[in-house]
């Protein structure tokens, strides 16, 4: 049995969980609404912005202090890939109670697809069951937004 034992820790990878950081809460950047977002990723997206689309996540605490970002996609020029479980598990490695997610359309129609509004809904439902809240999902263009918030999708 020993030998059972010592083989199976052998073949286990080690799983460490950890979030660090030096900001102060109240030095946090703040996201009060739509605009703040889009303020806060346009230079994020600026590299992009017309090239291929990305999708990336802003993590934030209940005050709505920006805990940090993730990028957590990147696709080609008419599509990009999100798995929700990616999304809610760096959330809750940050101790987030509200994500916000934003990706860029290259073509420049900032209107969301049905495969945008699949994705939002089931993140929004990820994320409530794990008592957090999806506060907002912007589809940014160059100089314009869509904010399924505004919108009352969300």
């Amino acid at each position: 049995m020993t030998k059972v034992s010592k083989k199976i820790e052998s073949n286990v990878c080690e799983i460490s969980i950890s979030y660090s950081t030096k900001v102060m809460p109240r030095e946090r950047v703040q996201i009060r609404n739509s605009r703040d977002i889009y303020e806060f990723l346009t230079p994020i997206f600026s590299c992009c912005m017309e090239h291929h689309e990305e999708m990336w996540a802003i993590y934030m605490n209940n005050q709505h202090r920006v805990l940090g970002s993730a990028k957590i996609s990147q696709g080609g020029i008419s599509e990009t890939t999100a798995d929700p479980k990616i999304i809610l598990q760096i959330a809750l490695k940050a101790n987030a109670t509200s994500i916000i997610i934003a990706h860029n359309h290259p073509a420049g129609n900032p209107y969301p697809s049905s495969c945008d509004d699949k994705i939002t809904q089931k993140i929004k439902d990820g994320a409530k069951f794990l008592d957090m809240q999806l506060t907002d999902h912007v589809v940014i263009c160059d100089g314009v937004y869509y904010s399924y918030a505004d919108e009352g999708k969300i």
